[in-house]
């Protein structure tokens, strides 16, 4: 029996972002030592093209710490958050 050990990862949006996707929240499977790279190719793939529009201006926060490196590996039950440029004033 061939079993992948898998990573759940907890991908939260906001303002366009969560337009752009859909949802507020969602669960996302992914083999277990996935990067945060490969979860946005997941999700780019799921949420189609004028979604990875809006990710493509996006920053990442990974279990409330911003992502310096989209290489760096997603932990069993972490929480990535989907941060759109915001308008200030």
């Amino acid at each position: 029996m061939d079993t992948m050990t898998t990573t759940t990862v907890t991908v939260r949006y906001f303002a366009a972002a969560r337009a752009a996707a859909g949802t507020e929240v969602e669960k996302v499977q992914l083999p277990a030592g996935s990067t945060v790279a490969a979860a946005l190719d997941a999700l780019r793939a799921q949420h189609g093209p004028e979604f990875a529009v809006v990710l493509a201006r996006c920053s990442f926060l990974l279990d409330e710490v911003a992502v310096r490196d989209q290489a760096t590996t997603l932990d069993a039950d972490a929480v990535l958050d989907v941060l759109p440029p915001f308008a200030g004033g």
